[in-house]
């Protein structure tokens, strides 16, 4: 058996000790965050959450917040530029630095990672590192045990969502998916509209391009089963529709998963109101929305009911209330 030599020389080489533990757990934080939709490295999250925390922040203070070199914060920045989580502008005081801040889109992943990331890790660590006790080393000791026994991410996503679902962004390939969704339980109950015939099959275009979101969830082993769409209809005001999940998928908590994602999205884009168009015949589905927050709103009947027919039920959502 080959011999640990960072464990076997003790302190000696608890700096290289540290960082291999911190590697270990970074690599299983990348795989938390992608499980959740999240393509984002975590050295790359602290720099999204030191923004979120403080709000626009040039390079140097960024650095100073996060405890790293310029360099590395600038080059972390330039990559989430580049993936429009990030906007950087050039301070007015001072034109050598850059102020940093997060776009919607950043907003939006800080959002989800608030509530189906960190929330679960903290928990998992918590459960490893609690118990711990005894002089420094045996405490490395026994979280290295611990993430022996079982990584991380397999600890997170025993945690995390029923069924280990997780969340999806639309692209092209799932405009299918988001159609066959929703037919499947408007005709169940009711007739296809002209109006949902139009969102269902033109979504980037009605949908995506006008500011909007689709979201869905998935199984790994029943692969996409459940979706619902953000459409903006004025600034701060948006219609949550078209939510679906398949029967097949029934019982497994995917539509409470999926809303609560939706929801958390509604809140990084600052929506101010969020309204939705159902039926008495949807009950569960109305309790559902009742419990995260959404209340019958008979103003939002009178001014946006008549675009369904099947429509006798009207609900809002704020964030705060």
């Amino acid at each position: 058996m080959i011999t640990d030599v960072l464990t076997a020389r003790g302190y000696s080489f608890l700096g290289s000790r540290l960082k291999r533990l911190a590697e270990r757990l970074q690599a299983d934080a990348g795989r938390i965050n992608r499980a959740a939709g999240l393509d984002i490295a975590p050295a790359q999250f602290q720099v999204l959450a030191a923004l979120d925390h403080a709000g626009p922040l040039p390079v140097t203070a960024l650095g100073e917040a996060l405890g790293i070199s310029q360099p590395a914060a600038t080059r972390t920045a330039l990559g989430l530029i580049d993936l429009g989580l990030v906007t950087g502008t050039r301070d007015s005081a001072d034109l050598r630095h850059k102020v940093l801040a997060l776009t919607d889109a950043g907003s939006a992943a800080i959002a989800t990672a608030k509530t189906q990331v960190w929330p679960h890790v903290d928990a998992a660590l918590r459960a490893i590192c609690d118990p711990l006790q005894g002089p420094l080393l045996d405490q490395i000791a026994g979280l290295e045990r611990a993430l022996d026994a079982q990584s991380l991410d397999v600890r997170v996503g025993a945690r995390s969502a029923p069924g280990d679902l997780t969340i999806r962004g639309y692209d092209d390939s799932l405009a299918d998916d988001f159609y066959r969704i929703n037919v499947e339980w408007i005709e169940t109950m009711f007739t296809v509209e002209a109006n949902d015939v139009a969102i269902l099959t033109q979504p980037r275009a009605l949908i995506i391009d006008r500011d909007g979101v689709i979201l869905f969830v998935e199984s790994p082993t029943l692969g996409v089963i459940g979706t619902c769409a953000l459409i903006k209809v004025d600034d701060g005001c948006y219609e949550l529709t078209k939510m679906g999940v398949r029967e097949s998928a029934r019982g497994l908590k995917a539509g409470e998963f999926l809303l609560a994602a939706v929801l958390a999205r509604a809140a990084a884009m600052h929506i101010d109101m969020l309204y939705l168009l159902t039926n008495t015949k949807c009950a569960a589905a109305i309790h559902l929305y009742e419990k995260l927050g959404f209340r019958h709103d008979a103003d939002i009947m009178a001014r946006f009911g008549s675009r369904y027919e099947r429509c006798n039920v009207a609900m809002a959502w704020r964030p705060g209330d």
